[in-house]
């Protein structure tokens, strides 16, 4: 057997030699003095020989344990060169990383997807309650009570949405090492039933009799604001979109409508509003089938057409008063509501509360069958936007075209109940309070 010394002492001469240890294993010392340590095998009868290391960075200690490793692996039928091409071709993916690195490689490759405001949030996020306690641990050496812990550190401090949000953002993290080669048990997985359950969020604030819903129309029409925030009004109640929808419609979204001619049919007129803008599912956000389309009754296109004549240049339809390319301020139609006496009464996203509540109930009364008010009940659903529970990503693009026809007479039904009482429309373009009756 070769010595540590023999080794450190071996001198070039003028072609290869090697200097045997045992098992197969020699040092190879080069004409130049280039010494490594290496390993001659076989596999089906064939000689092959893989290289461990240099001298003396691989002392011949270290070598003779490669060697035990390697032949244990070959007598469990692996292949030394076949493993070594492999780390070759896959370079370090494979390698056990810190939680850290991984999180921000997976979230490097989210961000053309998301929203700025998203992606920084789920950044800082990790930043803030993941990193610090997690950030230096291998993917694979953290299991279910350590996230746990670090999750109830979030609920803790009041938290509970952000841990849960946290729970989703760790297992996509865990699911990309897997993805990449680092095996791991993804403690994330089933850690969710035992975090605290989510608080119900508030219910809006939202009239809900027909009569109610004109009285408040009736205000809005007669009260001292800015025609572009009374007819932004309009058109929220209208369609019983997120008011930010509303504040952020452009003009380039609006489809079958003919501007020029204002007797032209209405009959397909659409909003189209792109997937981008949805509050969806962060995976259906760039994904075209997951736009959403809202039919435009009469009365919507009529809101349109006069608003047309204030803000048709701009690039939003209820744009701020500064700048038309600039939306309306977030707070302008809830600020009109409350100087009309319905704080706490009616707030703007409380209309798709009213939508949600007064159309399935007159669904209930004039269901000819059952099936018949459980389609109207998903037809609601899709009209608001949301995901009725039970539908399948496939299920849901199909239901969105295919119910089009009804979600327009849905969307008739709900603007002539909402208007029976009002005065009507004309006027609203005039900035002064109108005198009330």
């Amino acid at each position: 057997m070769l010595t540590d010394n023999a080794a450190k002492h071996a001198k070039p001469k003028d072609k290869p030699y090697k200097l045997s240890d045992r098992n197969g294993l020699h040092l190879f010392v080069t004409p130049s003095g280039y010494r490594s340590w290496r390993f001659k095998y076989r596999i089906a009868g064939k000689e092959r020989r893989i290289v461990f290391g240099s001298y003396p960075e691989m002392s011949l200690l270290d070598a003779r344990e490669r060697l035990d490793e390697t032949r244990k692996l070959i007598r469990d039928g692996g292949d030394p060169q076949v493993i070594a091409a492999r780390a070759k071709l896959v370079g370090g993916m494979s390698a056990a990383r810190n939680f850290e690195a991984i999180a921000r490689e997976w979230h490097q490759l989210q961000v053309d997807r998301w929203k700025p405001i998203h992606a920084q949030d789920v950044i800082t996020s990790m930043e803030r309650d993941l990193f610090p306690l997690l950030g230096t641990w291998p993917v694979d050496r953290i299991d279910v009570p350590m996230l746990l812990a670090v999750l109830r550190k979030v609920e803790a401090r009041g938290a509970i949405e952000t841990a849960h949000r946290l729970r989703q953002r760790a297992l996509a993290v865990f699911r990309y090492a897997r993805g990449i080669g680092i095996d791991n048990i993804n403690p994330a997985a089933d850690i969710g039933t035992a975090l605290k359950v989510v608080p119900k969020k508030r219910r809006w604030p939202a009239v809900k009799e027909p009569s109610q819903i004109c009285a408040l129309m009736t205000a809005v029409d007669r009260a001292g604001a800015s025609p572009v925030t009374r007819l932004a009004s309009r058109f929220l109640a209208f369609t019983a979109q997120r008011p930010g929808m509303v504040r952020h419609a452009e003009w380039r979204e609006f489809e079958n409508i003919d501007w020029s001619n204002p007797h032209a049919d209405i009959g397909e007129a659409v909003w189209h509003i792109p997937a981008s803008k949805m509050k969806q599912e962060l995976h259906l956000r760039e994904n075209a089938e997951f736009s959403h389309k809202v039919p435009l009754p009469p009365q919507a296109v009529e809101v349109l057409r006069l608003v047309r004549q204030m803000t048709g240049r701009g690039k939003y339809v209820f744009c701020s008063a500064r700048s038309g390319n600039e939306p309306m301020s977030e707070n302008a139609i809830g600020y009109l509501y409350n100087r009309e006496g319905y704080k706490g009464r009616h707030v703007p996203h409380g209309w798709r509360s009213s939508f949600s509540t007064i159309m399935n109930a007159l669904s209930e009364r004039r269901a000819d069958g059952n099936d018949r008010l459980i389609i109207d009940r998903l037809i609601i659903d899709l009209m608001l936007a949301h995901t009725p529970v039970g539908l399948s990503e496939a299920e849901l693009t199909y239901n969105r075209a295919a119910y089009m026809e009804r979600r327009r007479e849905l969307a008739i039904i709900w603007a002539g109940l909402i208007t029976k009482d009002v005065p009507a429309i004309d006027g609203l373009l005039d900035t002064r309070r109108r005198r009330r009756d």
